[in-house]
């Protein structure tokens, strides 16, 4: 089978849209089919075409940007030339060009899947609102012109207005979450480079510095697990820095940051490799996932921990909440309480073996292989479908 991915970005930007993808599509590559990454060239140094582990990457170039959109003049001649060549079409929402590369599947016959990986809520402002709004409108667009709309949890489907008009679409896949496996001697090397031996409890949170992520309700929940906690720390894994569209939030908070980072606090790991991952979860005593809106429709994160044994504390939004819920290893918190994530955390050190369960129990459900598999029948069925048409 041919399949062809069409994503805005693609790694090494680093978010869990970028890595889900990353994951699914070695999968199908491993299962014998053919897949084609169709991108952009969001950083210049990328090459145009490349393979990866077997996939194929094609990258066309960006002119400006928009928000945290791009704008790719060659994107749809490509599309077009892509979507002909391939045997089914894989969109992931959010996406400015979905709607055109959906049409370009129902117009040539090629079945044409949308994962939807989460809403999109830019921060407050006039040009923001438009934003929002034009990509509203092209998610729509893009949903009426599929033929399945895949989502991660029935959780996140029954609340979000936007898949609420899609029910006869949905199909419910979990997404795709696996560690390389590494031995002692690199968890023990992390440590001795962060010192997280001589840090008790080590709380970590592994995003991108974005306002939807709650960095700030991290922050102020601090004082309160200092208090107890003298040797406190936060390792931060993930872009910090030139985030797009982040400056003004990131320059906001800095001030704060910095002062906890004098007093061995707080903590800059920036983005970190998949073996690197590996070793940052047996490091920490928790993971905390204070996101604040319906951008995070479940957080990866939080099942990496699990599998390692780290407890998690989450932000009790629709799909976020699901890990916590469904293994009894951590607990929910309401949206933006900073007393709540800081009474959350020392609960879980006050009784940490009330958290935890088999981490083999956790990875079952989440396993590349199988998510792969379960697309791969999607697929077939779609096919087949169109065959009959």
């Amino acid at each position: 089978m041919r399949v062809l991915t069409v994503l805005t970005y693609y790694r090494p930007h680093t978010s869990g849209l970028t890595i889900y993808a990353e994951r699914l599509a070695r999968a199908l590559v491993s299962r014998g089919h053919e897949v084609t990454v169709f991108t952009t060239q969001y950083q210049k140094s990328l090459p145009l075409e490349e393979f990866q582990d077997g996939v194929r990457i094609l990258r066309v170039p960006v002119v400006s940007r928009l928000s945290k959109g791009v704008i790719a003049p060659s994107f749809g001649r490509m599309a077009t030339h892509l979507v002909r060549q391939h045997d089914v079409v894989h969109l992931h929402l959010p996406q400015f060009d979905a709607p055109g590369v959906a049409l370009r599947g129902q117009l040539m016959h090629k079945p044409t899947v949308l994962t939807y990986h989460c809403d999109l809520s830019l921060p407050n402002g006039s040009f923001n609102y438009i934003v929002n709004q034009v990509v509203h409108t092209t998610n729509h667009l893009a949903a009426m012109l599929t033929n399945c709309i895949v989502t991660y949890t029935q959780d996140y489907a029954d609340h979000s207005p936007f898949l609420a008009h899609y029910k006869d679409k949905l199909k419910i896949i979990p997404p795709p979450v696996v560690l390389p496996q590494i031995n002692n001697g690199a968890v023990k090397a992390f440590a001795q480079a962060y010192g997280t031996a001589e840090r008790h409890p080590v709380i970590g949170m592994a995003a991108r510095f974005a306002a939807e992520k709650g960095v700030e309700i991290l922050l102020d929940a601090l004082p309160g697990i200092v208090q107890k906690y003298p040797h406190a720390q936060v390792l931060f894994a993930g872009q910090y820095q030139d985030v797009l569209g982040e400056q003004e939030y990131y320059n906001r908070l800095m001030p704060v940051i910095q002062k906890y980072q004098e007093q061995g606090h707080w903590m800059f790991l920036g983005v970190l490799d998949p073996s690197q991952m590996a070793a940052f979860y047996p490091n920490l005593d928790v993971l905390v996932v204070p996101s604040l809106n319906s951008t995070e429709a479940f957080g990866l994160v939080q099942i990496e921990a699990m599998m390692n044994g780290v407890p998690c504390v989450a932000s009790d939004l629709p799909g976020v909440r699901q890990p916590v819920l469904n293994t009894g290893m951590g607990k929910i918190i309401p949206i933006g309480d900073a007393g709540a994530l800081a009474q959350a955390i020392l609960d879980i050190m006050a009784q940490p073996d009330q958290y935890h369960i088999d981490p083999k129990e956790v990875a079952r459900n989440f396993t590349p292989e199988d998510i792969a598999a379960k697309y791969e029948s999607l697929f077939e069925q779609l096919i087949q479908a169109r065959k009959t048409e």
